[in-house]
């Protein structure tokens, strides 16, 4: 009876546990900005990389309202070399690459450098009225960005997410669930997220050309409709991960005509000991309140909404 007991109580133990460990935690429907679930989501914590959605963000705002083309190719900054972290492309000053390839490794690879080199460069474009270095100009158009979506507890202070200073940058769960939703409603967005693998090509400054496979580091693709969306690692942030899933469209009878109803939901987790475990776990618990939710029509408060 005993060892009948154990064995009924363990998977009740790793389902409860992961919501244990998290510091922050948020769950939302992303088609209505319903909370399915939270803890301690307007909680202030250091976000890692998972800051590169907004820089990723302003560079796609930017080349739409300006229609420059992603193909164009830009250099690789000096100040590149004092960046730090992530450089998994090997990116030298004066090297050449795409913007559409500089966002490819900034998201899937997390790459430091390349969110630098695109800061440096459409950074140096924006309107400047404060007169900010480009990488500055950047950043502020990135705190706009944050602004303009109510992300009320949020400041970014660079286009990775290094936190190495004295007064760290930061952003909470429910900010982020707003940000992804704003990033997940431009059409180009889920591209440089959803690719478990993809080939770039730099250009050296001897003219050669080198190729680079990225890998990409959410390890959750393609389990249980996830996505997307992006994964964020330092010493001050533990593990952090937002999750983006879908599952096909319900289809749903109003005043006598069916509708087919998007269904996606949004996860963010910040603060955590093990991002994959504690990710999934999320996920499976999202469709399940989610599945609830429907059942009962999808109710809706302006509590309950981002």
């Amino acid at each position: 009876m005993r060892k009948l007991f154990v064995l009924i109580l363990l998977p009740l133990l790793l389902w409860s546990a992961p919501h244990a460990l998290a510091s922050s935690w948020i769950i939302v429907d992303d088609n209505t900005g319903h909370i399915l679930g939270r803890s301690e989501d307007n909680e202030r914590r250091q976000i890692a990389s998972l800051t590169k959605i907004a820089a990723a963000m302003v560079v796609l705002d930017w080349a739409q309202a300006t229609n420059t083309s992603l193909a164009n190719a830009v250099s690789v900054p000096d100040a590149v070399t004092g960046v730090g972290g992530v450089n998994p492309c090997g990116l030298q000053p004066g090297e050449s690459v795409s913007l559409r390839d500089l966002l490819y490794s900034a998201m899937m690879s997390s790459d430091n450098h390349a969110a630098y080199t695109l800061a440096w460069n459409v950074g140096s474009k924006l309107p400047n009225s404060g007169n900010l270095s480009p990488v500055d100009n950047f950043t502020a158009q990135m705190n706009a960005l944050a602004r303009k979506l109510g992300m009320k507890r949020t400041l970014f202070l660079n286009p990775h997410g290094l936190d190495n200073m004295e007064t760290p940058p930061h952003s909470t769960a429910a900010d982020l669930a707003r940000l992804t939703r704003y990033a997940y409603a431009h059409p180009g967005f889920n591209f440089y997220v959803s690719q478990p693998e993809r080939e770039i090509s730099i250009t050296g400054v001897d003219g050669t050309t080198r190729g680079f496979l990225l890998r990409n580091t959410n390890e959750l693709l393609g389990r249980d409709g996830i996505e997307g969306v992006k994964t964020g690692r330092t010493r001050l942030a533990g593990d952090c991960i937002v999750l983006a899933a879908d599952r096909p469209p319900e289809a749903v009878e109003r005043n006598g005509q069916k509708i087919a109803i998007p269904r996606r939901i949004i996860v963010v987790l910040l603060g955590s000991n093990d991002r994959v475990s504690e990710g999934m776990a999320l996920i499976q618990r999202g469709w399940s309140l989610h599945e609830s939710w429907s059942a009962e029509g999808r109710p809706i408060s302006k509590r309950s909404t981002l």
